[in-house]
């Protein structure tokens, strides 16, 4: 196993490619629970259909880095192909709608609930124990489902390879339960990467295309945004603590 081509990097894992095959290596004080959660994420996913990189294996690496090594998709992301041809962003962004309502199709009745998972995240914010109360109990009221939820949908996570075939990478977030809280994690995405024009178009395409209410989804965006307060840097903390502070919109 080669380690010498880095495609990515990030603060507690570095991702390199060898051959056909994509390595991610995870820094030792990485949770072992954590990367095994996530290559069985990535297994029960494999079995619905979608067009993902298969897992190979999980290893360790010098006695004490856990890696996940999967089928290497050779392509570009959406990302890079909106920042290439900004022309075209518009479409890249029905593309990513089309992809991810493809997405919420799916069930797999043995990934862990999205509002177990959030509920747990709202526990562990900083926020006052009225306003944990507030977004407990919402979180509560909302329809309860089982589609499939990616958790990190964004042009970075969605590779086009050769022939315009559209893989969808990085399940560690994936959940089942209401696509509408998925569609709202994409939104504050957009919006975090300081793209609000994104945003809007990426969420006024999905309700369209969806016939989904906006204020629905809407409802959900203060429950997103506490939940994922709990990792993010100081900026992103900030920015999700503002979409807390509102109650409603019209």
């Amino acid at each position: 196993m080669k380690l010498d081509k880095v495609i990515a990097k990030r603060s507690n894992k570095t991702v390199y490619r060898d051959g056909d095959r994509c390595i991610k290596v995870f820094n030792a004080e990485y949770s072992k629970a954590d990367v095994l959660n996530e290559a069985l994420n990535q297994a029960r996913i494999e079995e619905t259909g979608l067009n993902i990189p298969k897992v190979l294996e999980v290893t360790l690496i010098d006695e004490d880095k856990w890696a996940i090594v999967t089928e290497f998709i050779e392509g570009k992301t959406l990302a890079q192909l909106m920042q290439a041809h900004p022309e075209k962003k518009n479409e890249y962004i029905e593309l990513l709608v089309d992809l991810q309502m493809t997405v919420h199709t799916k069930t797999a009745p043995l990934l862990n609930k999205l509002k177990d998972k959030m509920n747990r995240k709202i526990a562990s914010t900083k926020l006052d124990a009225t306003t944990r109360y507030d977004l407990h109990t919402r979180l509560e009221s909302m329809p309860k489902h089982n589609k499939v939820c990616h958790g990190d949908f964004n042009p970075s996570n969605i590779i086009i390879a050769k022939g315009n075939v559209p893989y969808i990478i990085d399940w560690s977030h994936a959940t089942q339960g209401n696509a509408s809280a998925d569609v709202a994690r994409t939104y504050l995405l957009f919006c975090l990467n300081g793209d609000k024009e994104g945003a809007e178009y990426y969420l006024d395409t999905f309700c369209q295309k969806s016939d989904t209410a906006k204020q629905y989804v809407q409802k959900w965006i203060p429950i997103v945004a506490a939940s994922q307060s709990v990792k993010g840097n100081e900026k992103e903390v900030e920015l999700l603590m503002s979409w807390v502070d509102v109650v409603d919109y019209q």
